[in-house]
């Protein structure tokens, strides 16, 4: 028999645009929800899912017949919309423009999963722009810190 077998799994973080405490308390629930709406629509699973007000955290399963950077596109455009037309939304809700995506061996899952239920936890002593640097340099990323964060201009 020829098939094809693939356990694709990611820890996939993203933020509010300027890192805004945009996601409330009666927000995150239902936000929480339809992201996973949206993974399984693109044929994937979400495993976790938690963050706090300025950001949030998916450990999913992906289809290998999809990109991750069209998955996230899709999960950040179509939850930013559904927000922004709930009746009692009274200010913009945008994501930042890129996200980070890191793949987990099968004998981290529980390892990620656990990290990512305890975020208000976690958050009581580290912001998020902390968070996110450290992240990237756990897996090897370097950058280039005038394009890692957004940052509002007034005026």
């Amino acid at each position: 028999m020829a098939s094809t077998f693939t356990s694709l799994t990611y820890h996939v973080v993203f933020s509010t645009k300027y890192r805004k405490n945009r996601i409330t308390a009666d927000l995150q629930e239902e936000l929480y929800k339809y992201i996973g709406g949206i993974v399984r629509d693109q044929k994937g699973v979400l495993l976790e899912i938690g963050g706090v007000a300025d950001h949030v955290h998916l450990l999913t399963g992906f289809s290998p017949t999809v990109a991750v950077s069209d998955v996230v596109r899709l999960i950040k455009a179509n939850s930013s919309k559904w927000v922004n037309e709930k009746a009692d939304t009274t200010r913009k809700f945008q994501w930042q423009t890129g996200y980070a995506a890191f793949t987990v061996s099968c004998s981290q899952v529980d390892v990620v999963r656990r990290y990512i239920q305890n975020q208000e936890e976690h958050h009581k002593t580290l912001s998020f722009r902390d968070e996110f640097l450290a992240l990237l340099k756990r897996h090897g990323i370097e950058v280039d810190m005038r394009y890692v964060f957004e940052e509002e201009h007034v005026g």
